[in-house]
C-alpha cells in the first residue's frame, strides 16, 4: 500500500482482537513514529508499549490516577477504566516529553509528539492492522503520568489501540476540499 492510499483509506476501529503486529512489525511502526516532524531534533516523545499482562498494569495505573485527580469518576467509571486496555491486543501511549530547557514551544513539542502518533496509524494500517486513538480523562492528566512513572515534564497525549478487526471497514468519504481550503492569490 503506497504512502496516499494508506493516508485515504484508514479509518478507527473501536473493538481490536488478535492478532497485534509482530516485533518486526512494531520495530517499522516505531521508525516511522520517529519521522514525525521535530523543531530542534528534540524527539519529544515516549512511547510505551502495553500488550499482554501489561494491560492489567495499565488498568490498576489507570484506575489509580483517577482515584486521586477525580474520585468521583473513578468510582462511577470503575468497570469501564479497568476493562478498556483489554479492547486490543496492543495499547501504545504516546507521551509528549517536553523538554523545558529549549527554546522550542511547548506545543510544537506536542504537536510532534502528536505527528508520530500519526505515523504509528498510518504505519500500523498500511501493514493491515487497524487502530484508533483514545483520549478521554487518562489523557493530559498529571496523575496518570505520575501513575505511569514517568518524568514530570511528560504528557500522555493519547492511546492508540491496534489490533486485527473481522468487521469489513468502509473507506470514509472524501471531504469536499472546498470547504477546508482557502486560497490567497
Amino acid at each position: 500500500m503506497n504512502a496516499i492510499e494508506a493516508i485515504l483509506s484508514r479509518k478507527s476501529s473501536p473493538r481490536l482482537q488478535d492478532p497485534a503486529p509482530s516485533e518486526k512489525e512494531l520495530e517499522l511502526i516505531y521508525k516511522a513514529a520517529l519521522r514525525a516532524p521535530d523543531h530542534g531534533a528534540l524527539k519529544p516523545w515516549k512511547f510505551i508499549n502495553v500488550s499482554g499482562d501489561g494491560r492489567k498494569k495499565l488498568a490498576k495505573a489507570s484506575l489509580k490516577a483517577i482515584e486521586i485527580s477525580d474520585p468521583e469518576s473513578a468510582k462511577k467509571n470503575k468497570e469501564k477504566i479497568l476493562n478498556a486496555p483489554f479492547r486490543a491486543p496492543l495499547i501504545i501511549i504516546v507521551v509528549a516529553s517536553v523538554k523545558e530547557d529549549s527554546i522550542i514551544p511547548e506545543i510544537e513539542q506536542i504537536l510532534s509528539a502528536g505527528a508520530a502518533a500519526q505515523n504509528i496509524l498510518i504505519a500500523s494500517h498500511s501493514l493491515g492492522y487497524s487502530a484508533i486513538w483514545r483520549t478521554g480523562f487518562l489523557a493530559f492528566n498529571k496523575e496518570v503520568s505520575l501513575s505511569f512513572d514517568l518524568d514530570k515534564n511528560d504528557i500522555v497525549i493519547g492511546y492508540l489501540y491496534i489490533g486485527s478487526t473481522d468487521k469489513k471497514l468502509e473507506v470514509p468519504e472524501i471531504s469536499n476540499i472546498n470547504e477546508f481550503v482557502y486560497k490567497w492569490s
